[in-house]
């Protein structure tokens, strides 16, 4: 399909298959801190949004970028608290969110994720849409510590919740992290805020696990409730739900459109996210690319 060499570049700078160098300029990046609730903050710089709990027990971290910037995310860090990273958790395993790990590891962190995080990265990943081997990581950026539902800390005054979604959703490994005294979620990319959202289906994502992933987190959030995305500014229940149900209305549609037996460039062509595309459309999945997935994450 025509749409699978369109996503190819951008899909494998968001898995980490190309290196370094190949990203982008690091030395012009920098890291910004955004506080989210008392204690609680979420770091922008290159790659997926982090999220950091600061306190006397020490920094918490969800997510780590890109291994060039560590230095950088470490300062950041420091300008906040004096206190060392002692935890770093993966809300999956692309390599713009677990970049990081090796270096945060050597600086005494302790790396925690969803078991298949530390399985897709042990092993390497075939991305069989594009013919692409990633590469296995180094044995000092697997996670030490994994779990197979959920696991929780209680971490600088703050019970904190770590479980995964349940299926597949942006890939087969998700994890969101609730903060659950100050009413925070830092959802990793099941919710790409104002954008379209990449669905790793190589890696066993599926639309239908992204809708119930969200489901999941709307059931239990209030007005009050801070939700930090993978990508895009930090949002809302309200932002949540306009994610939701655009996930819903694609979905619904192309549906439709393969019950009707439409092949997959047929309804690339039919374009059935024009009327949503100004809102949706802005970010890195653009519309025929998006529709393009969505239909091989239906498959």
């Amino acid at each position: 399909m025509k749409t699978r060499s369109l996503a190819l570049g951008w899909v494998l700078v968001c898995a980490g298959a190309l290196p370094a160098a190949a990203q982008g300029d690091f030395s012009t990046v920098a890291i910004k801190a955004e506080q989210v609730a008392d204690g609680i903050y979420m770091l922008t710089g290159q790659g997926g949004n982090l999220g950091l709990s600061v306190g006397e027990d020490g920094a918490y971290l969800i997510d780590d970028q890109y291994a060039p910037l560590a230095e950088k995310i470490l300062a950041a860090v420091k300008t906040l608290t004096p206190e060392p990273v002692r935890f770093v958790i993966n809300t999956h395993w692309h390599g713009d969110h677990t970049g990081g790990n090796e270096n945060m590891g050597k600086a005494g962190a302790i790396l925690v994720a969803h078991e298949n995080v530390r399985r897709r990265m042990a092993a390497g990943t075939f991305m069989k849409a594009f013919n692409r081997k990633v590469e296995p990581a180094p044995a000092g950026a697997l996670p030490v510590v994994t779990f197979t539902d959920a696991v929780s800390f209680h971490w600088n005054g703050q019970e904190i919740r770590v479980f995964f979604v349940g299926q597949s959703a942006h890939t087969d490994g998700d994890s969101i992290v609730h903060f659950v005294g100050a009413d925070v979620f830092h959802m990793g990319d099941t919710f790409f805020n104002g954008m379209y959202p990449f669905i790793d289906v190589s890696s066993g994502g599926r639309i239908d696990g992204m809708i119930a992933a969200v489901d999941r987190v709307l059931k239990v959030a209030s007005d009050k409730t801070r939700l930090i995305p993978g990508h895009g500014p930090v949002g809302t229940k309200t932002d949540l739900q306009a994610y939701r149900d655009m996930l819903e209305t694609v979905r619904d549609r192309m549906t439709a459109l393969v019950a009707a037996g439409k092949t997959g460039e047929e309804i690339v062509a039919a374009k059935p996210t024009a009327d949503l595309d100004e809102k949706w459309g802005g970010g890195f999945m653009k519309p025929d690319v998006w529709v393009g997935i969505v239909y091989e994450s239906m498959k």
